[in-house]
């Protein structure tokens, strides 16, 4: 009965977990337009693709969509920046005022954006390239992205894919460019003379000897004869545009399916539910053999303990063979709470991998809610952002707690450096790597106005939150340990070759990391693509299992490490539990080789520079969870003996 109920409580967990995953909230109000109504076409950044020829991304940089180069038509009155998020700016969005005049319910065939572009050599090597690599151009109607028709081979099933291609490569192997647009919008009725926007389409094509004709009027060429930009001389550009406006039956709540396809579900589900049973299987294991060894460990270390003097001086001699025979964990039990090595710096990892603990958790159930609705460009990250600085108290107060527990006196260090060490190391790889971005001319650089936002922000906020929470911290009373610590260290054994520090990490480090590579697998996916990442059911349940795993496997390697007399437990627990990162930037590396191919060495720079700062943080969250579950895995088992 209590099998089938539990069989139960999982399926329902599933299903709400699947069905999570595509939830949102609509995020916004949606905007109702009339006949004739002016619809704002905004225009994003250029990002580069996947390549159809090789399955490869050629580059990260991304570019201003007004970028000189492009020779793109301006509003009459130039471009205005668009309001847009502190997430949206972190991930390089770069929204401007376009001049393309689109009217609700009337369509257009041909209409020029302005009078001929002139293309000089230099420009044309620019674009050239830039059409090499796959770049697309992003535009917003309404808050949706412009994207082209895909049909999903192993699914069947029709979706829209984020921007369109700048040009395309012919047969010659020549670069052509893309210099005429149908728009395609489709629009729901929602009453009388009331329309919304619920689908938005762009069918890019290359057309030579188009021309402006006056008045916004235009001649859109030959379809049938591409442009080709000469690099040996200049070529004349005129950028036309059509519009066509189809009814649609989707509701304006739920515009946003569409975009949100995942691609091969069913491997994914395969590939997760395998990873979550292997897991669940090994955790299950791990507690029965600790369980079991455990339970008879202290039966036999109370019962030892209860022998008197006179008992052991008669018939009780081999009880007295078992005591001078015995070696385990109990033996270590006067310095297995021993002050570690550099405890001012382990309270500080501590405190902002709590802080990272809590503010992950916390983001990924807001997601899982559909609080971080799709139409909120950059949501994600802000929230982040947000919440990683409000958590700034909880840092404070687990550095602060912990350093006391270990005994140490630098306090004023202690609350100085938890909210700045960690951070410190962040932004400054940070704004090295985004130097790289200014010096190519990249819109994906952050203005240098916005890191001085990003430093107000912590320094207004999460700083003082720290402070107040070091505070409370050093005035609660430590963490006592059960058994009193000896004057003089106890010598250490030597170790065995599985439990010496470098094998134990790479052999513990991977366990966290099979939990969540086929999740990592996909994120890199969108995040390097393009593609909106929305399955936060899926990423709910592989953090959960990583934070089971983390606490299971470590406390192993404790458990083993303390039976062989090693009582330097508390760096070995965090070190090993966090070595999962290795295997985290060694995926990145061999992403790197299977899906990317970089023309320069600035975009490999920035690949690994951002790959290390991920899997430092990684190893600073793991790390957390592997110390907390075994600080309490060993405050729990030395409680439960008899110490003289």
């Amino acid at each position: 009965m209590y099998s089938k109920n539990l069989l139960a409580s999982g399926a329902a967990i599933l299903t709400f977990v699947s069905s999570a995953s595509a939830f949102y909230l609509p995020g916004v109000a949606p905007t109702t337009y009339k006949a004739n109504d002016r619809v704002e076409l905004n225009v994003n950044h250029l990002t580069p693709a996947l390549s159809d020829k090789d399955s490869q991304l050629h580059s990260v940089f991304s570019f201003d969509y007004y970028h000189p180069a492009f020779h793109f038509c301006r509003p009459a009155d130039g471009p205005r920046d668009v309001s847009e998020s502190l997430g949206s700016i972190l991930f390089g969005d770069r929204i401007l005022t376009s001049p393309f005049e689109l009217k609700m319910m009337e369509n257009e065939t041909c209409k020029a954006l302005c009078d001929e572009q002139k293309f000089e050599q230099r420009s044309a090597k620019f674009v050239n390239r830039r059409i090499w690599q796959n770049y697309n151009l992003n535009w917003l109607i309404d808050g949706l992205p412009a994207g082209q028709p895909y049909t999903d081979p192993s699914t069947n099933t029709d979706f829209t894919l984020r921007g369109f291609p700048l040009g395309m490569v012919d047969k010659d192997k020549k670069a052509v460019l893309n210099n005429h647009f149908d728009i395609v919008i489709d629009y729901h009725e929602a009453g009388s003379d009331k329309y919304r926007v619920v689908g938005v389409l762009v069918i890019p094509s290359s057309r030579s000897g188009s021309k402006s004709l006056g008045s916004g009027k235009g001649d859109c060429g030959n379809p049938d004869q591409h442009l080709l930009l000469d690099e040996n001389g200049d070529t004349s550009v005129t950028w036309t545009y059509g519009v066509y406006w189809r009814e649609s039956k989707t509701a304006w709540a739920t515009r946003w399916d569409s975009y949100l396809h995942v691609f091969d579900p069913r491997i994914h589900w395969f590939s997760l539910v395998n990873s979550a049973v292997i897991v669940v299987f090994l955790c299950g294991m791990v507690g029965a053999i600790l369980m079991r060894a455990l339970k008879k460990d202290i039966a036999r270390y109370n019962r030892l303990d209860s022998f008197s003097l006179d008992d052991l001086s008669g018939t009780n001699g081999d009880a007295e063979n078992d005591i001078q025979e015995d070696s385990g964990w109990k033996l270590v039990h006067g310095d297995v709470f021993r002050t570690p090595k550099n405890p001012l710096l382990l309270s500080i990892f501590l405190g902002n991998g709590s802080q990272l603990f809590v503010m992950v958790g916390t983001t990924i159930t807001f997601a899982l809610l559909g609080f971080l609705s799709p139409s909120n460009r950059g949501s994600l990250g802000t929230v982040m952002i947000l919440l990683y600085t409000v958590f700034g108290f909880i840092g404070g107060y687990v550095s602060a707690r912990v350093y006391k527990s270990f005994g140490g006196e630098k306090w004023k260090q202690n609350i100085a450096m938890t909210p700045v060490m960690i951070p410190g190391i962040v932004f400054a790889t940070f704004f090295l790597l985004n130097l790289f971005l200014w010096a190519k001319q990249s819109s994906g650089a952050v203005p240098f106005t916005t890191m001085l936002v990003i430093l107000g922000i912590w320094f207004v906020i999460s700083v003082p939150l720290s402070f107040a929470g070091s505070w409370i911290g050093f005035r609660h009373a430590p963490v006592q340990p059960p058994v009193r610590v000896n004057q003089i260290p106890r010598q250490i054994p030597p170790s065995t070759t599985y439990l010496r520090p470098i094998p134990s990490m790479l052999l513990v480090g991977i366990l966290p990391f099979g939990a969540i590579f086929v999740e990592l697998y996909f994120i890199m996916n969108n995040m390097w693509f393009g593609k909106v990442y929305y399955m936060f059911g899926f990423l709910f349940l592989c953090y959960g299992i990583m934070i089971i795993t983390c606490a299971a496997v470590t406390v192993l390697l404790v458990y083993f490490l303390l039976c062989s007399e090693n009582y330097h437990w508390q760096w070995r627990a965090f070190c090993t539990a966090g070595a999962s990162a290795f295997y985290v930037f060694a995926n990145a590396l061999l992403y790197w080789i299977s899906k990317l191919s970089f023309g320069s060495f600035t975009s490999g720079v920035l690949y690994v520079g951002y790959s290390l700062l991920i899997s430092f943080l990684f190893f600073i969250l793991t790390g957390t969870i592997g110390f907390f579950s075994s600080w309490v895995f060993v405050q729990r088992i030395y409680g439960s003996i008899k110490i003289d």
